[in-house]
């Protein structure tokens, strides 16, 4: 692998550090056979209201779009929705959004919500790649600051690294970004995350299984590595570097040098 010197680490998380197979057959499914209890024991909770009124506004803005599938949801007015009517289109909304694997905030906000009282409660524990930890606590000890940046909110991200099998990791994140930083596919999101982590984005390392993701950090500027795992979809990495093991990063070699490893 060649690498130019790096002075922070920017990950993704599902494919990445941890297996796909955890948030499809795992996370995803929490969401779904736990949303309807949750909504029905906790719903004059201020926090759950604020993730309905924000699903209900992002249902009825997709329905002013033209998407099919997207129900409106009435919260007020002479014709709004009792309680009732309100939780299952709010079901409806989310079980169609879930399928087409939809990154908005919204959705994201709510899944976070319902996936923290699951770790609370010792029900879900994040899976981690041994390797990816073990080069997360040596880049740690190198100097190195690791930021995350995922699709999944930043609270769904905190919990996985809080609550994960390796014990809780935050100590080692300097930081996390989501979508609300701009869609990971496009080049000046990685620009943004730059600038607000205040470093130029040729001294970022990012590593993401996503070829459009690394295809677009590199275009900002950034050094890049595609994930390679077990799970992930089979794909052509082209000139971009590759790894299967986060241990055989090179770990910060000397400024304005490169080295290679076998």
């Amino acid at each position: 692998m060649t690498c130019k010197s790096y002075d922070v680490v920017l990950l993704d998380i599902e494919g990445t550090t941890t297996p796909i197979s955890f948030v499809r057959d795992v996370l995803f499914p929490y969401v779904k056979h736990n949303i309807r209890n949750f909504l029905e024991t906790r719903w004059k909770d201020p926090e759950v209201q604020r993730h309905v009124q924000a699903i209900a506004k992002q249902a009825n803005d997709d329905v002013k779009a033209g998407i099919l599938s997207a129900i409106k949801i009435n919260l007020d007015g002479p014709h709004a929705d009792s309680a009732e009517e309100i939780r299952n289109k709010v079901l409806l909304n989310i079980e169609w959004q879930m399928k087409a694997d939809r990154k908005i905030g919204a959705l994201k906000a709510l899944q976070g919500c319902i996936w923290r009282a699951g770790y609370e409660s010792g029900q879900l524990q994040g899976i981690m790649f041994s390797d990816a930890v073990e080069a997360i606590r040596r880049w740690k000890a190198a100097g190195i600051k690791i930021y995350i940046y995922s699709s999944g909110s930043i609270e769904a991200q905190k919990l996985i690294f809080g609550y994960s099998d390796h014990g809780n990791l935050l100590q080692y994140i300097s930081g996390h970004f989501d979508t609300t930083s701009g869609q990971k596919i496009d080049s000046s999101s990685y620009k943004i995350i730059a600038d607000k982590i205040g470093i130029a984005p040729d001294r970022i390392l990012f590593v993401s299984d996503i070829i459009l993701e690394v295809s677009a950090a590199s275009q900002a500027g950034m050094q890049t590595v595609l994930s390679i795992r077990p799970g992930n979809a089979p794909v052509d990495a082209g000139a971009f570097e590759t790894s299967s093991n986060f241990t055989t990063i090179p770990l910060n070699p000397p400024k304005a040098s490169t080295i290679k490893l076998e």
